[in-house]
């Protein structure tokens, strides 16, 4: 069985960048008008934190949008890896590659070192499980010299500068490692290493105190190598419930509220609220290997029952596109694609299968779109039970295949930046975070074929194809392409509007 993987769904390359948008001190894109210092920010996140700001699962995405980590790069507005913590990096053989690193510091104090740094990243991939990025990758790092790190990989990886941008391979400072009686190699109370990011890693905010999965407070860290923050701090609340989060806004208890639920975006002025493009594709995962939907024409049933148009117009109130593949229309190398997939087989009459459909509810429109979907497959003869749970209850059985059907949001650039690595990771045989429990040969092989292809435009080329191949397998059904809607108060600028969902405070945000 496969390793579960804690985290959630995930930014894809060469995404436009939003129109109004402009580079903040740290080169992200983000609203007009910051300017003079600001007070504290008040802050309503979607999700808690799950596994006590962990940087290896999904608080790693948690840190990265709340300005706590970075990496060695970070995606540009095209989905192009440019310089974070490493200033620049040469590409020195076919499995080296030679990163020079920048002048910074540590939120304890300490300076960012070449042995720093490749101790981190060493931390990283004896992680278990390990962060997303690395799934299928053997990496080793190296100090060299005063300023530079070799990283190696156990085959050739033209895709490591795209891979390292990742949250989950976020550089943190040797003592974040330790326990309090200065061991290494620190244990959680379940057995797994310990890693603490509080006052250890290297973005504008720092991590000083947690309440659980309720509350955490953030301090401006006044060395950051990007430049002095305009926010003195980060309140940060974990409020799962949209409604809830977008009310908190409308009262003015918080200054942002993520991830608005499009049944609320109505109750905002529409100069609160930021619509962004994003490369978040909702779908239907099919259980390939067990139940009804191992038999490839029940699958081609259940596709052939899905009207994904009435999803984006109705659940999704136009704030998405009808989802016509696993990319979606904001990418400019997917513009336009609309894959066609032959040889699937005849879909047979369902004659009252029994399903069980699941879903999360952290994302408040997907259990209305997982209740539609009931309806449309019950139209067509299936018997469907439905089940919603936070996510984090849900993850785990979803991926050992105890469900026939999951409906799941995923942003398929968010681990690496690259489509292949995406594409390995969710739907060939080794991969991690399978929820189609898809194993095809075919698929495999187009996958491979497009991880050799060091060129970007045929990667692309590549992953457009491998995409057809897995869409031809019927393991997963496409339903749309989302667009975020944040709710920002009147007086505060400066937010970043990311594709990647990778950040959303940074130095220029402010009120």
């Amino acid at each position: 069985m496969h390793s579960v993987r804690r985290r959630c769904a995930a930014a894809l390359l060469l995404l436009p960048l939003l129109a109004g948008c402009f580079a903040a001190r740290d080169g992200s894109p983000y609203d007009a008008g910051a300017e003079a210092g600001g007070g504290r920010l008040r802050v309503a996140m979607a999700f808690p934190p799950a596994e006590r700001f962990s940087p290896y699962g999904a608080d790693a995405t948690l840190l990265s949008r709340l300005g706590v980590t970075e990496g060695l790069t970070r995606l540009d507005g095209n989905g192009g890896a440019v310089p974070a913590l490493a200033e620049s990096w040469t590409r020195e053989s076919g499995r080296g590659w030679l990163f020079t690193l920048r002048e910074a510091r540590f939120q304890d104090g300490t300076e960012v070192t070449p042995a720093a740094v490749a101790g981190a990243l060493a931390h990283a991939t004896r992680a278990d499980p390990p962060p997303a990025a690395l799934a299928g990758v053997t990496l080793t790092a190296e100090p060299v010299g005063e300023r530079r790190v070799r990283v190696t990989t156990a085959t050739a990886d033209s895709a490591l500068p795209l891979r390292l941008s990742s949250p989950g391979l976020a550089i943190l400072a040797p003592k974040a490692y330790r326990t309090r009686a200065g061991s290494t190699r620190g244990e959680t109370a379940d057995g797994k290493a310990a890693v603490d990011p509080a006052g250890t890693a290297t973005g504008p905010f720092t991590l000083a105190r947690t309440t659980g999965t309720t509350r955490a407070t953030l301090h401006r860290f006044d060395d950051y190598w990007g430049g002095l923050a305009h926010a003195s701090g980060l309140d940060v609340r974990f409020i799962a419930d949209g409604t809830a989060r977008t009310n908190a806004l409308r009262g003015g208890e918080v200054d942002i509220a993520e991830a608005v639920p499009v049944s609320q975006a109505a109750t905002l002025d529409r100069a609160t609220l930021r619509e962004v493009p994003t490369a978040r594709t909702t779908a239907l995962f099919l259980n390939t290997r067990s139940g009804p939907f191992a038999d490839p024409a029940v699958r081609a049933a259940a596709r052939e029952a899905v009207d994904a148009s009435a999803l984006a117009e109705d659940v999704y109130e136009g704030h998405a596109d009808t989802g016509r593949g696993l990319f979606g229309p904001a990418l400019t190398w997917a513009a336009g694609e609309r894959p066609r997939p032959s040889g699937r087989p005849a879909a047979t009459p369902a004659r009252n299968t029994a399903v069980t459909l699941a879903t999360y509810d952290n994302r408040p429109e997907l259990p209305e779109v997982a209740q539609v979907l009931q309806q449309q497959l019950r139209k067509a003869g299936f018997s469907v039970k439905l089940q919603v749970r936070e996510y984090s209850r849900l993850e785990g059985d979803a991926l050992a295949g105890m469900f026939d059907a999951v409906v799941a949001a995923r942003n398929t650039m968010l681990d690496t930046g690259d489509p292949v690595s995406y594409l390995a990771d969710d739907f060939t045989c080794d991969g991690g975070y399978n929820l189609a429990r898809v194993c095809d040969k075919a698929v495999d092989r187009a996958v491979a074929e497009a991880g050799s292809r060091a060129d970007d435009a045929a990667r692309h080329r590549a992953a457009l194809a491998a995409q057809t191949a897995v869409l031809r397998t019927d393991g997963v059904v496409p339903l749309v392409h989302q667009r975020i809607l944040h709710g920002v108060g009147a007086s505060v600028r400066g937010v970043i509007l990311d594709p990647y969902e990778r950040t959303l405070v940074g130095t220029g945000t402010r009120r």
